[in-house]
């Protein structure tokens, strides 16, 4: 169905691919799996026509191709469903899905047979999507199957998936899983990009593998394991487990009493308490959109609390500003790394200030001195792993890994006597994985208090050493996370 030859491509002094060839055959699930910055998303970036290759060529159902652009790309029939969903939150799914290829004129659109044709499709694959429901008032696995929609109703023989698992729970996995299954049955072809190598062992037919910008491996799914794949992504020996000795909590650090916080359609937390002790990892498990994203920007100080308390070693910090907090020993890994966590027009040095640079010895008299911020952005890119490890490069620059490393780097370096973490290893590589959860039980074991939120069960399952399940603002349940089931967790998270 699709072969790549010999394609380079670079940005400035950059090279994201460096004559990567790969074959996908027809009706099968080919997975690409590899490092953060080991070029994956941009050769699928080049087959969709965001780029065009340097050097090289693409071949689709045997014949030589030009894809200029994703309009090309579409007309040959190849889709794309793009980690973060690019639907319009205010348009219902028939609008969403057809935006682009409208049917009917330009004076009238016809929506009914648009309906029409997505209710087809809908129950051809078991979808289960409402044409008439706004897009807003779906769940995330809702709108997937929205944006899968969007690439079947424009024929797309081929579809590349990126990150497609990365906001859904166990259970909605499984759900998708199938649906890939019943596409590949009609003669779809898929190309999966993902970091979870269970789930390419479980989904997958081959398994392309790529390291900085080459092809360094296709096997046979069938024909390999995890500690294989993982081997060929990073070159060694990978831990995929996370080895942690038993928490020691010692006194309350931070205390929430009765908290609750507006959202932008109503109470986003609903009265919830918790105490979370230095010395532990206190973890929450919720999909996505249930408040755990404004509780952790409340207690960072980014969203106002509307009622109830919250205490930091004794002391009232229920209306402290963000900077106070930091001040008190407050870190914040925020779940949006683009909008909260870097200024990406920034150089990786200003970046690693963010948060001190009035302190110091970063500033002085006034004046930010440039010999500590070079002191401190060198020793976050050599603790921290940072590629390519470059102060002057701007932090837009880097792979979605590295921007979390630097982040990670920065507030680990505060030595917080509390960590707000969220979604720490979204779209991070399994080698990377390994190394930030190798951090945050050194942090822990060091005396820090952590409260972490993640979206990957088996990561938060791992991590905390106590468990909160949240569903609509709520705290549902306390798990021990050594003896619960991730299914039995997931049924929490969904009411079931």
């Amino acid at each position: 169905m699709l072969e790549i030859r010999n394609v380079k491509k670079a940005f400035g002094d950059t090279v994201a691919n460096d004559d990567v060839s790969l074959r996908v055959k027809a009706g099968t699930i080919h997975a690409i799996v590899g490092e953060n910055g080991a070029g994956k998303s941009t050769i699928m970036k080049v087959v969709y026509g965001f780029y065009r290759p340097d050097e090289g060529e693409i071949l689709f159902d045997g014949n030589p191709v030009t894809i200029r652009n994703p309009h090309d790309a579409i007309a040959l029939g190849i889709g794309m469903v793009h980690q973060h969903f690019m639907l319009v939150d205010t348009m219902t799914v028939a609008e969403n899905i057809i935006l682009g290829a409208e049917t009917g004129s330009a004076a009238a659109l016809d929506l009914d047979k648009a309906r029409t044709g997505i209710k087809k499709l809908s129950e051809e694959l078991k979808l289960n999507v409402d044409p008439d429901a706004l897009i807003e008032d779906l769940s995330v696995g809702a709108q997937q199957r929205v944006e899968l929609l969007k690439a079947l109703y424009r024929d797309a023989k081929l579809l590349i998936l990126d990150e497609p698992t990365a906001v859904l729970t166990p259970q909605e996995v499984n759900e998708f899983f199938a649906i890939l299954r019943r596409m590949k049955n009609q003669g779809k072809t898929i190309i999966i990009i993902t970091h979870k190598l269970e789930e390419v062992l479980a989904i997958s037919d081959e398994v392309t593998v790529l390291r900085d910008g080459r092809s360094v491996g296709n096997v046979r799914t069938s024909e390999t394991s995890a500690a294989d794949l993982a081997r060929m992504i990073v070159g060694r020996d990978v831990l995929l487990r996370v080895e942690k000795p038993d928490a020691d909590p010692k006194d309350v650090v931070l205390s929430v009493k009765n908290v609750s916080i507006s959202g932008k359609h109503g109470p986003a937390v609903k009265g919830v308490s918790v105490d979370v002790r230095a010395g532990e990892i206190v973890g929450i498990a919720g999909i996505e959109g249930n408040g755990q994203t404004e509780f952790i920007e409340s207690l960072a100080g980014l969203l106002p609390v509307t009622s109830g308390s919250v205490m930091l070693n004794g002391r009232d910090i229920t209306n402290a500003n963000a900077r106070l907090r930091k001040e008190l020993g407050v870190a914040h890994i925020p779940e949006d790394r683009h909008r909260r966590g870097l200024l990406l027009e920034s150089d990786l040095g200003e970046n690693s200030i963010l948060g001190v640079h009035y302190r110091e010895p970063i500033a002085s008299g006034g004046f930010i001195s440039s010999a500590a911020v070079s002191r401190r952005v060198g020793e976050i890119i050599r603790n921290f792993d940072v590629r390519p490890p470059n102060p002057d490069q701007l932090a837009h620059a880097l792979s979605g890994g590295n921007q979390q490393k630097l982040i990670i780097g920065r507030e680990f370096e505060l030595n917080p006597k509390l960590l707000l973490v969220s979604q720490p290893t979204r779209g991070v590589d399994i080698g990377a994985i390994e190394f930030i959860h190798r951090k945050l039980i050194e942090l822990r074991d060091s005396g820090s208090a952590i409260l972490l939120v993640s979206a990957e069960l088996e990561e938060v399952t791992a991590l905390a050493d106590r468990l909160l399940v949240i569903r609509e603002g709520k705290f549902v349940g306390e798990v021990d996370p050594k003896t619960t089931s991730t299914e039995a967790i997931g049924l929490l998270m969904t009411g079931g």
